[in-house]
């Protein structure tokens, strides 16, 4: 059953792949790292940077540095208080962001499935454009299996994002992906994203391959 469901998943990757990757968008490559250590039973710290290339993955164009506090409440709730800087390549310069931002993340489990719904808060400081607020729900299912020694376990997510200042949705992210434990501290992830923002009235669409790597304390 579990091989059955694991073709099933990687036939759902190719469809997306097939429907998408060849549109008229770009596509990109987006690598994180991060680290994450335990204070204490309920409390960690988190610190992440990434890198993203755009232009068919050939040129350089946005990084941040991302740090903060995660607070388990309970085993289904966490509340978490972050601030990240953002560097974007626009009209050929680099670009500096400053974006604050909070996090509450509730938990739970259903037939063997595991969900997430975050909500971010979040406020967008620049240095070349007016400041504004920002919300993102990432809505995210895990699949009850884990897969070989490495644990594969694939999962599906969607992204909206909301400007608060004028209730405007302006961009949906798709995912689909696999989490794997590469070493007892080492976490691994590979995914591919759909990517729709809406610019100027017009909406596109953006491809992206990801990998992410995470160390654990």
């Amino acid at each position: 059953m579990k091989r059955i469901s694991f073709v099933l998943f990687g036939l759902l990757l190719m469809c997306v792949s097939k429907c998408y990757a060849y549109d008229d968008g770009d596509f990109q490559i987006w690598h994180t790292e991060g680290q994450e250590m335990k204070i204490n039973k309920d409390l960690k710290l988190t610190l992440e940077e990434e890198f993203r290339f755009g232009d068919n993955a050939n040129a350089f164009f946005y990084h941040h540095y991302d740090g903060g506090l995660v607070y388990a409440l309970n085993k289904n709730l966490d509340i978490g208080l972050n601030f990240r800087r953002a560097y974007e390549k626009i009209r050929g310069k680099l670009r500096r962001e400053n974006r604050p931002h909070i996090n509450i993340t509730p938990k739970w489990e259903l037939f063997g499935l595991k969900f997430e719904d975050r909500s971010r808060f979040q406020y967008r400081n620049f240095d070349y454009q007016e400041e504004y607020w920002q919300y993102r729900n990432k809505f995210t299912v895990k699949f009850p299996w884990k897969l070989t020694n490495l644990e594969i376990q694939p999962y599906l997510a969607d992204e909206i994002f909301v400007t608060l200042n004028d209730g405007e949705v302006n961009r949906n992210r798709y995912y689909a992906g696999a989490g794997m434990k590469l070493t007892s501290n080492i976490r691994g992830e590979v995914f591919y994203l759909l990517q729709r923002g809406k610019s100027s009235g017009k909406w596109s669409n953006t491809n992206v391959f990801g990998t992410k790597l995470k160390l654990v304390f």
